[in-house]
């Protein structure tokens, strides 16, 4: 069964509090933390405690909110198993899940509007590997 893992730094808080009111009645989410924006926290912290649970089943899914995206990004994929893609559009995100088997999207609240993350967390979640010539690629991550 997927699984589908949600974590923030501060100034990811309210963007991640967002996408799970948005897809609530679509989607479970098990939330990692922050619980608060305004108590700053370090992003490696909740980067690795998701990707911990995401490792552990290849079905399982993560989403990973910071300022830019790209820090939760750098410290997720240092973990085995874990292709973590920094997302801004649809079109990048559907690659990311189709062409290199992502398995964490990280986004960046003050960087990615509102409208298009939601619409991004729902292409990553929906879209699956191709496989094929993509296979042999992504084994060599």
């Amino acid at each position: 069964m997927k699984k589908l893992f949600i974590s923030s730094d501060h100034a990811g808080f309210i963007l991640k509090e967002e996408i799970k009111k948005k897809f609530k009645r679509k989607y479970s989410f098990i939330d990692l933390g922050t619980d608060n924006s305004k108590t700053s926290v370090n992003y490696p912290d909740y980067a690795h405690k998701l990707c911990k649970k995401v490792s552990k089943n290849s079905k399982n899914i993560g989403i990973l909110v910071c300022g830019s995206g790209m820090g939760m990004s750098m410290a997720a994929n240092r973990h085995k198993k874990i292709r973590a893609a920094v997302c801004y559009s649809v079109k990048n995100t559907k690659l990311s899940r189709l062409h290199n088997n992502a398995n964490i999207i990280t986004l960046g609240s003050r960087l990615t509007k509102k409208n298009i993350a939601f619409k991004c967390v729902d292409v990553f979640v929906k879209t699956k590997f191709e496989g094929g010539r993509h296979k042999k690629r992504v084994k060599k991550i």
